[in-house]
């Protein structure tokens, strides 16, 4: 009975010794001052936002991360003011058992830009996004489209840039007088008339063929335009 006894106050001791051990660290892990930030973009993108802007967003209480306690560093705050960024698409930010704070960012990616008044561009998803200081998208150039006009060209748009050909040819879109859309082309001076954004499967099929013809014959650099509006043809004019 009395080693029952000495048993039981043993294993009850070591183990309030463990549960105040573990408190104990749990509260020192806790005020441990942040060590260092690390900043990783995800996916191959070009530079839109910097670390730097990254590290700006970084901040509480006026202060650096790096100043910051854990216990007062809420990590889904700061991961809703990255994303709030209109350069980032998603954050993920979170804490190693060494103290390190991780952001890690997925830019945006613009897939036109449109030339307004205060210009922007367009990303992959048909939302506005702004310029960037830091790097310069190769994307085709909108010209006469307003803010409004955004989500009528952006299918066409998306077309553009999930199609190879049309990715390597295009590189600029225009409203014209009669409300339907150009094709400015790279390489070649006619003008693309692809009407309205309607049909763009048969029209993008259309104009491959017409551009597959031409180019055997050597006759592209003979037109003036060329006009996809109709369903069934390519009508051409001649210089």
């Amino acid at each position: 009975m009395k080693n029952r006894i000495l048993t039981y106050l043993k294993w009850s001791g070591l183990l309030i010794l463990i549960v105040v051990l573990f408190a104990f660290a749990s509260k020192r892990n806790e005020q441990r001052k942040i060590s260092e930030v690390y900043i990783e973009f995800i996916e191959e993108q070009d530079p839109y936002i910097n670390e730097t802007a990254v590290n700006k967003l970084l901040i509480q209480n006026q202060e650096r991360v790096t100043n910051v306690g854990k216990e007062i560093l809420v990590l889904n705050t700061v991961e809703q003011e990255l994303d709030a960024h209109r350069m980032i698409e998603h954050s993920d930010v979170y804490l190693t058992v060494n103290g390190e704070l991780k952001a890690q960012i997925k830019q945006r990616t613009p897939i036109a830009r449109v030339d307004a008044v205060t210009p922007f561009y367009v990303d992959a998803t048909g939302n506005m996004m702004p310029l960037s200081d830091s790097h310069s998208a190769h994307v085709p150039i909108v010209h006469n489209v307003s803010e409004k006009e955004v989500e009528q060209v952006f299918p066409l748009l998306k077309k553009i840039r999930k199609d190879e050909f049309l990715k390597k040819h295009v590189v600029g879109i225009r409203l014209n007088q009669e409300g339907n859309y150009e094709l400015e082309l790279r390489v070649y001076s006619f003008t693309l008339v692809f009407g309205k954004i309607e049909n763009l499967e048969k029209k993008i099929k259309n104009f491959k063929a017409f551009y597959q013809k031409a180019r055997k014959d050597k006759s592209l650099d003979t037109y003036k335009k060329v006009s996809l509006q109709f369903s069934n043809q390519v009508v051409c004019t001649i210089k």
